[in-house]
């Protein structure tokens, strides 16, 4: 799973959204493929609010 969707980067809320999604669906139990794709999805979220905090700087 890549940082870019085909209209560009996802933003924060998009990604934490996505991230609950699988949380929801998952009922807080990650199998060993939803664990990495939380994990790219956390890359991704901590990528996307890191570059906004950047930018307000």
């Amino acid at each position: 799973m890549s940082s870019m969707s085909e209209s560009g980067p996802r933003s924060a809320s998009e990604l934490n959204e996505q991230i609950r999604a699988l949380m929801l669906r998952s009922g807080g139990r990650l199998t060993d493929g939803q664990r990495a794709e939380y994990q790219t999805l956390l890359r991704e979220w901590a990528e996307a609010v890191h570059d906004t905090v950047v930018r307000a700087a």
